[in-house]
This record gives structure tokens, sequence and C-alpha cells, in this order.
């Protein structure tokens, strides 16, 4: 690679890594490119990047973003994933990969601009997505309204009970019954 290609790719790893809000370095040393062509697969149809990145090139381009405070890990075989939004996912995508393949390692994450511990991957890949979570929220909302009408609807059969008894009194006289809840 000479000066000019390297400066070209700083810069494009620069401006992917100003949009980086979650990210994570892991290790892919002895994996088949079978296996690595997986991994891309599932992370590209979940909208996640993923670079395999020279160290050096990296840690320069790392300077003034937010992945900054990973800069130390750029050691050894290195690939980055990138989510600009949804780190459960992305979390949930690598971890099940790790499991299967044990030669895929974490090295460091950073999750909304702050670094965590490797051990919290699991932690976050435990989550419920983005989706899942307005899904639950939109069911219990929906579930409130529901028992609202079914309240508003049994107080107005009520009351249309009560004014037909009051009708049937008053023009035949005979007493009403009282109304059942």
């Amino acid at each position: 690679m000479n000066r000019d290609e390297k400066d070209k790719e700083i810069e494009v790893l620069k401006k992917e890594f100003q949009n980086a809000n979650n990210a994570l370095l892991v290790g892919f040393s002895g994996l088949t490119v079978e296996k690595d062509t997986q991994l891309r697969a599932e992370l590209r149809k979940n909208d996640l990047q993923y670079k395999v990145v020279k160290n050096t090139l990296a840690r320069r381009a790392s300077e003034g973003t937010p992945v900054a405070a990973l800069k130390d890990q750029f050691v050894g075989a290195t690939a980055i994933a990138i989510s600009t939004s949804d780190p459960v996912t992305m979390a949930k995508v690598l971890s099940k990969f790790a499991k299967d393949n044990a030669k895929f390692t974490f090295k460091a994450g950073m999750v909304e601009g702050r670094v965590i511990d490797i051990k919290d991957v699991e932690s976050i890949a435990s989550l419920p997505s983005k989706e899942e979570l307005v899904s639950k929220v939109m069911f219990l909302i929906n579930c409130n309204a529901q028992r609202l009408v079914t309240a508003l609807n049994g107080t107005m059969r009520n009351l249309a009970v009560v004014l037909g008894q009051m009708v049937e009194k008053q023009q035949g006289g005979a007493e009403a019954p009282a109304p059942t809840e």
C-alpha cells in the first residue's frame, strides 16, 4: 500500500468511525473464509458494518472519533463491527457467531459512545431488540385501551338498562327490577 492509498483508507475509516455509536472489535485469527463469508452475510442482513482493518491505520483514523477510546485494542488480527443505531442486534449476531466459532473472539466494545467490558456483550445480547420493546409497549397501551373501552361499554349498557326500566315504570306503573352489574 503506498502513501496515497493509506491516506484514502484512513479517510474512509475516519468517516465510518465518526458515525459509530456502537462498535465491537473482534479477533478472527484462524477463521475460515467460508465462516467469514457467513458472518458478513448475517451482518449485512441486519444493516451492520464489518471491516477487517490494519491496526496502524485504524489507530490513526480513530483519533478525534468516538472509536478513539478503543485505540489501544487495535492489536493482532482485528476487525470492527459498527452499528449506528442498534447495539443489541449487533451483540446478538456476533455473540451467536462467537458461540459457534471458538476462533472468533471479542477484544473491546463501545455502546452509545461508552467503552464496555467484553463480559457485558453477552448481557447486551440477551436484551430484547428495539422492535421487540416497541411491540411490548404497544401491546400494553392497546391492552389498557381495550380495558377502558370494555368498562365504558359496561357503564353505558347499565345506564341504558336503568333508563329503559324508568321508562317502563313511568308508562306501565309497574315496579322495575334493580340493574345488575
